[in-house]
Order: C-alpha cells, then sequence, then structure tokens
C-alpha cells in the first residue's frame, strides 16, 4: 500500500495511505481506522503530534523568506 505525505504551503504534513504514527516510546496512536490526518507543523496544536487548525490561528507561514531563508520562529515552549 501506499502512502503519500503532503507539505500544505502554511499548515500540517498530510499524511494520506496506510501508515501508522507512534510516540517517542514506540507505542502506536490510536487511529480509529483513519487513513488521512494531518501532523503539526507548527508546533502549537494543543493535540501533537496532530494538527488542531493552530497554525491559521498563530499565522504560522512555512514559505521561506525572500533572501531564501527558512521561516523560522524566535523560540519554540512545548507544552
Amino acid at each position: 500500500a501506499d502512502t503519500k505525505i503532503t507539505v500544505g504551503n502554511n499548515g500540517p504534513f498530510r499524511v494520506e495511505g496506510e501508515f501508522t504514527v507512534v510516540d517517542a516510546d514506540g507505542k502506536p496512536f490510536d487511529l480509529a481506522g483513519r487513513t488521512v490526518i494531518g501532523l503539526c507543523r507548527c508546533g502549537e496544536s494543543d493535540n501533537k503530534p496532530f494538527c488542531d487548525g493552530a497554525h491559521a490561528r498563530i499565522g504560522f507561514s512555512g514559505e521561506k523568506l525572500s533572501d531564501g531563508s527558512k521561516n523560522t520562529r524566535d523560540s519554540f515552549v512545548d507544552k
């Protein structure tokens, strides 16, 4: 089975197909048979590692800056 990961311009990684998502200890998340999920890319989701739409609220940008560097945040506090 194929798995496809799409990088949204200003949103999550969209994962489609057959896949397993595991935590740092290797324990799989219960995806209840889902074949499409969004993985947080902005770092602000209250449902990490899954997207909860926080990127829209905070104005996350996945674009590169005009000088070609990545658009990064100055700080990140894991919740």
